[in-house]
């Protein structure tokens, strides 16, 4: 095996595991406020990742994709958050709030990964596998926040279009659901849902972070 992929492995394992794990608790945190405990009772709003760890998901596929793009691209998911939406107060909208909390939380992340970076740059730390795990924590976070949005079912960006939806067209618009990890593969695979999605809101989610984080980069000399 390639040094340095696994170098980019073991750099990207932690931020992937803080990224898939906190993703799915603010999902389950959000539905709790909104008057359902399932995620709750179930154990799954805990900062354990071993309890939202899929096999598939959250191994193998990130695994297949690391040695299928030379660890430029990784992917992949947690076991989703039971959500029973009979006990939603308000079940068209608080679904989409508790879709959005995923995606959020990825972004807030991200924010958190880039002051690490400044802060490592105020206190003149180089090591390299610290600072090139910031760098991969903006990366990953970014890259999740903008792949949960692809509108389609069940990512949470499908979650929230069905929410918006007349019923009627939601529920055609869910027909789709059980064929939709094959066109995320294969929208991949050429490359289709980089182009035309996920770089363009990955550059616009760069914008958003550093935009916010310019204030400070500016005072302690890091921009």
């Amino acid at each position: 095996m390639n040094f340095l992929l696994i170098q980019t492995i073991l750099i990207s394992a932690l931020p992937m595991f803080f990224a898939i794990t906190l993703h799915e608790v603010a999902h389950g945190i959000v539905a709790s406020r909104c008057g359902d405990n399932t995620a709750y009772l179930m154990g799954r709003i805990s900062l354990n990742p071993m309890r939202h760890i899929d096999l598939i998901g959250t191994i193998m596929i990130p695994l297949i994709m690391m040695f299928a793009t030379g660890g430029t691209f990784i992917f992949g998911y947690a076991k989703p958050v039971p959500v029973d939406f009979s006990c939603l107060r308000n079940p068209r909208w608080d679904s989409l709030w508790i879709s959005l909390a995923g995606p959020v939380c990825n972004l807030l992340q991200a924010l958190v990964w880039s002051c690490m970076a400044i802060g490592l740059r105020v206190f003149s730390i180089e090591e390299t596998f610290v600072v090139r795990m910031s760098s991969s924590g903006v990366a990953v976070n970014l890259v999740l926040c903008a792949l949960n949005l692809f509108p389609i079912l069940p990512l949470d960006g499908g979650r929230v279009i069905a929410s918006l939806l007349p019923v009627r067209i939601a529920y055609y618009f869910a027909k789709i659901e059980p064929y939709s990890f094959f066109i995320v593969i294969a929208l991949m695979m050429t490359r289709a849902l980089d182009t035309w999605w996920l770089s363009p809101l990955v550059n616009i989610g760069y914008k958003v972070v550093f935009g916010i984080l310019r204030p400070v980069a500016s005072w302690v000399g890091y921009a």
